[in-house]
């Protein structure tokens, strides 16, 4: 069957929404379904799981696209709308653990992250969320120079932010503790190395036929 862009744009919805969905229910069953009393610090997880699975998604159907030769212009409505959630969810992630931490008289970053909320054996985990954040943020600046020719080193540093977020959940998430989602998890790893492998064997193939020509 030809993947049309029309199919592709109900492909890359159904993923995104799929993947949204899932992240909702680990995180909700992880609460026992309990939120009378749902505080910050309970809250604040389900968006850092979401940018990720979002971001994941994106990915997929960026994958598919490529092998299908189809433009990311026809899909422009998803384009558009996923990297406003996926921004949207990244700032609500760690803000919100800030706002209470400093709310609760812990200060702020990245003392009330190192001192009051994760062990010192994790705090690795801890740098690498924050640098991907940064890595992240910066990377919103793509539509004023995504034609720079160092704009590159910005595309592998979000790839890299990516993988580190994945390592960075597995750590410090309690969805990713047990249970089903648990795996789920390290399927979105597979996957992502996968499609990574992929994307960069393609552009060395690619700048050596370009030099060679």
């Amino acid at each position: 069957m030809e993947l049309t862009a029309k199919r592709l744009s109900i492909l890359a919805w159904g993923v995104s929404g799929s993947v949204a969905a899932m992240a909702l229910i680990a995180w909700g069953q992880g609460l026992r379904w309990y939120f009378s009393n749902l505080s910050t610090y309970r809250l604040f997880p389900i968006f850092g799981l979401l940018a990720f699975s979002l971001m994941w998604s994106m990915y997929m159907v960026g994958f598919i696209r490529r092998r299908y030769a189809i433009s990311a212009e026809k899909l422009k409505l998803y384009y558009k709308t996923l990297p406003l959630l996926i921004f949207l969810f990244i700032m609500l992630h760690p803000g919100l653990l800030i706002w209470q931490l400093w709310r609760d008289g812990f200060g702020l970053p990245p003392q009330s992250y190192l001192q009051h909320y994760v062990a010192p054996s994790l705090r690795w985990a801890v740098f690498i969320s924050s640098t991907a954040w940064l890595v992240f943020i910066a990377y919103e600046f793509r539509y004023r120079y995504h034609n720079r020719s160092w704009w590159k080193y910005f595309e592998y540093a979000a790839d890299l932010a990516l993988v580190g977020i994945f390592f960075h959940a597995l750590a410090l998430g309690t969805q990713l503790r047990h249970g089903w989602f648990r795996y789920v998890w390290f399927f979105y790893g597979a996957v992502l190395i996968a499609i990574l492998t992929d994307l960069y064997v393609s552009r060395i193939k690619s700048n050596r036929q370009k030099t060679s020509s």
